[in-house]
């Protein structure tokens, strides 16, 4: 009796020895197919502005970019910045200077192979910007029977700064960031805006910082930046491997 009493305990511990290994290496495997996504706060430069700045005698302007990680696909992402630029058009030159802000949301459309965490992605902003046009000269073209005749305008009240500018915007973001180093990412982006509101007096806004150039007879402007940006993690969230259909 003692006997088959020892060989049924012996029989019952294999079996619960077998159960038990087979868990902890279905844990293993399943710890092994999960990826801990980073989570955080992503900050960086434009890096064609400082670039620009330097080639164009026109021009300043700088521009900040940041994004922050909501979930698996979706990110707040938002620019800001400050630009100031000189035109000369055929009969007036004017100068711009001001800030901009950007701020929506993107969505990673991009199917990251494992431990990858690059980003293709669409996005929307909402932009805004105060800024101020000086019309520094302008020219009185006049048609003669005789002859053509250009005049120098000297009217003080028209040669004078036009402060407290505003406009507002909606944009389309069409991106990608790419990871060169641990937490080091390169970006570039085309924002294709909508002017909404255009706030204008005598002198009208023919480039708003933020927006770019504002044609005539539209509302539609488009601008670019290329970035270099530095992940700050937060945390890691998991996102588990998506397993082939055929298995």
């Amino acid at each position: 009796m003692n006997q088959v009493l020892k060989y049924i305990f012996i029989i019952n511990f294999l079996f619960v020895h077998s159960i038990l290994s087979q868990s902890v290496t279905k844990d293993k495997e399943e710890e092994k197919s999960v990826y801990k996504q980073r989570y955080g706060l992503r900050v960086g430069v434009d890096i064609s502005k400082p670039i620009r700045s330097f080639l164009d005698e026109n021009y300043y302007g700088i521009e900040f970019v940041g994004d922050y990680r909501i979930n698996y696909k979706y990110y707040i992402g938002a620019e800001l910045g400050m630009e100031q630029k000189s035109t000369q058009e055929d009969y007036f030159s004017y100068k711009t200077k001001g800030q901009f802000i950007r701020f929506g949301v993107d969505y990673n459309t991009y199917g990251n192979w494992y431990g990858m965490e690059n980003m293709i992605y669409v996005g929307g902003r909402y932009g805004f910007s105060l800024f101020s046009q000086e019309l520094d000269s302008y020219t009185i073209h006049k048609d003669n029977q005789y002859w053509k005749e250009s005049v120098v305008g000297k009217n003080s009240n028209w040669l004078r700064t036009y402060d407290g500018r505003t406009a507002h915007w909606l944009e389309l973001v069409l991106g990608m960031k790419v990871e060169l180093l641990k937490n080091l990412f390169a970006g570039a982006s085309v924002h294709l805006g909508f002017l909404v509101v255009n706030v204008q007096g005598d002198f009208p806004n023919y480039w708003i910082p933020g927006f770019n150039r504002v044609r005539e007879g539209s509302r539609f402007g488009a601008t670019y930046n290329y970035s270099l940006s530095y992940l700050i993690p937060l945390y890691r969230k998991e996102k588990k491997k998506e397993k082939p259909e055929n298995e």
